[in-house]
């Protein structure tokens, strides 16, 4: 192989090449790369603030749900309390009631006795009126003798 002038042009030719490449063409493809490289660094660098938020967020989520969780079943302490408290309140007013019933009938049944003892008195002197008169034989005046049957009555 011989050195001549073709390989010296050609070396010229490729020194211009270089010289040109990295004045004119290296810079723009070096600031694209930069560019990107910078894109992807604060894509990464986004990715994990939202994955930092992400977490943050789960964690103020569960925060949340127990802090539901246990005010439902503070709510529903409540409410069983309430009830608890409106039966025993229902209960008592039951009782109440049912008393005042009993005593009514309780009443009712005194008033319906004492009735019942007038009517059989008034029966028991009719009854003596009808066998006295039967027995006599002759009609006994009601009217004259109406002391008499006031007096057994209240025997009776």
């Amino acid at each position: 192989m011989s050195i001549n002038s073709t390989f010296f042009a050609q070396l010229v030719v490729f020194a211009i090449l270089v010289l040109f490449t990295m004045k004119f063409v290296w810079p723009p493809i070096a600031a694209a790369l930069d560019e990107r490289a910078l894109k992807i660094a604060a894509g990464l660098a986004a990715a994990d603030k939202a994955k930092s938020e992400l977490s943050v967020a789960n964690k103020r989520v569960e925060e949340e749900l127990a802090k539901s969780r246990n005010e439902s079943a503070l709510r529903l302490a409540e409410a069983e309390r309430r009830a608890q408290g409106m039966i025993e309140e229902a209960k008592a007013k039951a009782t109440e009631e049912g008393s005042k019933i009993i005593a009514a009938a309780k009443v009712e049944a005194e008033q319906q006795t004492v009735r019942a003892r007038e009517t059989l008195r008034e029966q028991v002197a009719a009854l003596a009126v009808k066998g006295a008169e039967q027995i006599l034989r002759k009609e006994v005046n009601a009217s004259v003798h109406a002391d008499l049957l006031s007096r057994l009555k209240t025997e009776l």
